[in-house]
């Protein structure tokens, strides 16, 4: 997910994005848009956009009026992964990180990603197991990513 629908701007149809990209207008150079209706995958063709004050703002093809553009407030907005650029050496996607399991240096289970949030000041795994942890996604906490045994190696005491 790159963004969600999650306003109207103005009156042909015109929809403001929450973008999730870095920075938020580059949501506008990914090229087909796609939404889940109903379980049903769509694709949007975005015809014009632009970074309007703090918001990102979209003509969305055949949405011409704010009652059809309405309809896709809550809607989130996905692309391919094929679409994103290639990460250097120890960079990931958020993506690629949520569901992995996350230990400690003591072997302890934490849990497992369950998702990711930006303070700010640095990123911050949420790691659910038998309670929450919030782990800076940082040096000294952050050790080790390993894609292939699906695990995140922590400095992170389990009690804490």
């Amino acid at each position: 997910m790159v963004g969600t629908i999650n306003g109207l701007f103005g009156v042909q149809g015109w929809v403001k994005i929450f973008s999730h990209t870095q920075s938020r207008k580059n949501i506008l150079s990914y090229k087909p848009w796609h939404i889940q209706i109903d379980g049903q995958w769509q694709t949007l063709e975005i015809v014009n956009g632009r970074e309007q004050s703090k918001t990102i703002v979209a003509k969305i093809k055949d949405v011409d009026n704010r009652e059809q553009a309405r309809l896709m407030i809550g809607i989130d907005v996905y692309i391919e992964k094929s679409q994103l650029p290639k990460l250097k050496g120890n960079e990931y996607y958020w993506k690629d990180l949520i569901g992995l399991e996350v230990v400690n240096q003591s072997d302890f289970v934490l849990g497992k990603v369950e998702n990711l949030v930006d303070t700010g000041a640095n990123h911050v795994i949420v790691v659910r197991g038998e309670k929450e942890h919030w782990v800076p996604y940082i040096a000294p906490f952050l050790i080790k990513v390993n894609l292939e045994t699906q695990q995140i190696l922590v400095d992170w005491d389990e009690n804490f």
